[in-house]
């Protein structure tokens, strides 16, 4: 007898089994990325001397850090929405799930603006 959990794969393909695959794929990224985000500041660096300086000086001097932390912020935002997305399908119809779900997509291009705006122009510090 075998029991399963969770969503069934979409027998359609199309944007559904997009959603689908993209929603587990960005887990397993986000896993990766915060636990070696984890390790590199808990026990490359130590926690007790960053500060914001050690961010701006350390970690954003270098366009790598920023790309890293932007993917990250991305990879969380998308797969968040994603995830919202599929619950508002599943327990609401009509007008309202067409309400929540266009102010979900809005709200989530929002955030990826205010995100890439914050991590790309962030002033570069002038090493001495």
């Amino acid at each position: 007898m075998s029991t399963r959990s969770g969503r069934a794969r979409p027998q359609a393909g199309g944007f559904e089994l997009f959603v689908w695959y993209f929603i587990r794929l960005s887990g397993l990224a986000l896993f990766v990325l915060a636990l070696a985000h984890f390790s590199i500041l808990h026990f490359l660096y130590d926690p007790a001397e960053q500060d914001s300086d050690f961010i701006t000086n350390m970690r954003w001097s270098s366009i790598f850090w920023r790309a890293t932390d932007w993917l990250m912020l991305m990879f969380v935002i998308a797969h968040s929405s994603f995830g919202v997305r599929v619950v508002v399908r599943d327990y609401t119809r009509g007008n309202v799930r067409t309400f929540l779900t266009m102010g979900l997509y809005l709200l989530a291009i929002v955030l990826f603006g205010l995100g890439t705006i914050v991590v790309m122009t962030l002033p570069r510090p002038i090493m001495s």
